[in-house]
């Protein structure tokens, strides 16, 4: 992991005593709401539908075990609705209570059974958001944040946020290159810049060292990818103008190759255009992606002519020389893990192969939950926060004190947050996956999940959210209710369900095998049922948006409408070699209308049942 310096641990803690400042002038009455308001979202500090709500970056998900324990300390002492908050949430959610659900509806993800404690929530841009965090407790929450080399800088506003990654970097089997010190140095270079930090809309960079895509690069803003051309040398291929929203677009390549030590040159080039053209008189066409689709070949010769000029008249200022990489690369080294190496290959797959075989639960974590690792002595391990009761990404303080355990223990006292809102440990020895199972089994974080249908993305949804038109979690909720026998869920197979409560799209909607869409129809909840959308991992080909199966479901018609989609898959799947052909699969070979003729025929005996 990155290192902090005394300069950035300082530029930290001078950011969290600034906002202490302004805190309490605010609640003096000294600074008013609409004058602290952005300096309160340039920390991450956001008023939503019923508390405040904090998002803690974690650039390129990287999180220590040390810097779990204090997010922790905040989800279980500060993440509190006072009673007069919670009472007036309660009574909003009873209003939209109203809405015919069906049994077990609500159970958990409402607000309801959300108080007793306190949850972080990981976020599919590798983040961590909190929901309940009094105003008045916020200083203190940064200055924790601060000890620990957190905070939430550029994390909310018209500026350049988070830089995500692949969960995998650094220890992926198909990756050509490390991307976290490319990460870093991006990061370091695009905080508080000054020339971005009021641009047309927010801006969203992924980038990728491996051969499959699994950090949606083709639907940010700029996706990056390390490649290697017929020479050998290292760069980027350059993707710009991906987003999802109201108008899905996946991004252009403008450069199929750039010497990785011009990135940031380019970067600059790439932003400025977009400063400078970037609608502003109309925020839902201010992203990048529409500049981009309006403009085409235009936008792409002004970024290579702004880029010329950066290099020839500017002098390249942001090349990145060998000597920096260097220093940032030093702290991305693998961590050392003492172990007695004699025979241990043999001995592991023994111990492995027996195992496996005496419980098929265990087979199904090592199948579902364990990812081959460039070392092969080691594996990559998910903890799967999907469980009953308990929303999407959501973990307690107690599961976030277990995870850090957990990484300490097996893990070189790190982990990952995933793009699919769970936490991976990127550094466990093969002879330590049994006793990681019991240890996570017995702490609730090992059901064999992962990449099946309640592995779900989901966002916070009308729950929390003030732009939502309707609940996320709630449905999530009903939908992991009716598929909770293992047998099934495997029988189904890989399969991306992605649910947002609005068109922002927070959920990732768009890119799921299967999206669910909150829509708001004369004040009550609907629900958009998409199929089809890819994030170009392997497994769903290219990157695309769904198609929409039909007009908008209600709450207690969706969990109907996916089980007659999934029954579709099942009576027309193939099966090749002994393997069952995976829903997109068969989704691509057979189209899109048998599945919009069964969720259409589901809506019409909901009604007839009705």
């Amino acid at each position: 992991m990155y290192q902090y310096t005394e300069f950035d641990r300082q530029f930290v803690r001078t950011r969290a005593a600034q906002y202490r400042d302004q805190l309490e002038r605010n609640l003096a009455g000294q600074l008013s709401d609409d004058d602290f308001r952005p300096l309160r979202l340039q920390n991450g500090w956001y008023i939503q539908r019923y508390a405040p709500m904090l998002r803690v970056a974690v650039p390129y998900g990287e999180v220590s075990s040390a810097q779990l324990r204090v997010l922790a300390t905040i989800a279980r002492d500060y993440d509190q609705p006072t009673a007069e908050v919670f009472n007036d949430a309660r009574e909003k959610q009873d209003a939209l209570g109203a809405v015919p659900l069906p049994q077990g509806y609500g159970s958990a993800g409402s607000v309801h059974s959300r108080l007793p404690v306190g949850y972080g929530h990981f976020t599919t841009r590798q983040n961590v958001q909190f929901n309940w965090i009094p105003l008045a407790k916020s200083a203190d929450v940064m200055e924790l944040l601060a000890s620990v080399n957190m905070h939430g800088i550029q994390t909310s506003g018209n500026c350049i946020r988070n830089i995500t990654s692949d969960e995998r970097a650094g220890i992926a089997v198909d990756e050509i290159a490390d991307p976290r010190p490319y990460c870093e140095i991006m990061r370091q270079w695009s905080t508080l810049h000054p020339e971005f930090a009021f641009l047309p809309r927010k801006f969203k960079i992924a980038v990728t060292g491996a051969l499959e895509d699994r950090a949606a690069t083709f639907w940010h803003d700029v996706g990056l990818h390390l490649v290697k051309n017929d020479a050998g040398e290292l760069g980027f291929r350059v993707l710009v103008g991906g987003g999802m929203g109201r108008t899905p677009v996946i991004a252009t390549v403008i450069r199929e190759f750039l010497p990785w030590n011009q990135i940031l040159n380019y970067l600059e080039a790439v932003v400025r255009v977009y400063n400078r053209w970037g609608r502003r008189d109309n925020m839902y066409k201010a992203r990048i992606k529409i500049l981009v689709k309006a403009e085409g070949q235009r936008y792409i010769d002004e970024v290579e002519t702004e880029y010329k000029g950066i290099v020839e008249i500017d002098g390249a200022p942001h090349t990145i020389t060998q000597a920096e990489l260097d220093r940032v690369a030093a702290s991305f080294v693998p961590p050392t893990l003492q172990r007695d190496r004699k025979g241990a290959q043999a001995k592991v797959h023994d111990i492995l192969l027996a195992g496996a075989k005496a419980d098929s639960d265990y087979s199904r974590w090592l199948q579902q939950n364990v990812a081959a690792h460039s070392n092969p002595e080691l594996r990559a391990v998910t903890l799967s926060f999907k469980r009953l009761g308990q929303a999407p990404g959501d973990a307690t303080g107690d599961q976030l004190d277990t995870a850090a355990e957990l990484a300490d223990r097996f893990s070189a006292g790190e982990a990952r947050v995933t793009h699919d809102q769970n936490l991976l440990l990127p550094w466990v020895h093969q002879d330590d996956l049994p006793d990681l199972w019991h240890a996570a089994r017995k702490a609730g974080l090992a059901k064999a999940n992962i990449r099946l249908l309640t592995d779900m993305i989901a966002c916070p949804g009308g729950d929390f959210c003030a732009l939502a038109n309707a609940r996320s979690l709630p449905l999530a909720e009903a939908i992991t209710q009716r598929y909770q026998d293992l047998d099934e869920l495997h029988d189904i197979g890989e399969i991306d369900l992605h649910i947002s409560g609005c068109i922002n799209s927070c959920g990732h909607h768009h890119s799921g095998h299967i999206g669910i869409l909150g829509v708001d129809k004369d004040g009550k909840e609907w629900y958009q049922v998409t199929l089809g959308g890819s994030d170009g991992s392997t497994l769903s080909g290219a990157p695309t948006p769904g198609k929409v199966v039909g007009p908008s479901f209600s709450a207690a018609e969706v969990p109907e409408v996916i089980e007659a989609v999934l029954d579709t898959y099942r009576a027309q799947r193939t099966n090749v070699a002994g393997k069952s052909e995976t829903f997109i699969a068969t989704l691509r070979r057979i189209g899109i209308e048998p599945f919009k003729a069964a969720a259409n025929a589901a809506r019409f005996a909901e009604k007839q049942v009705a």
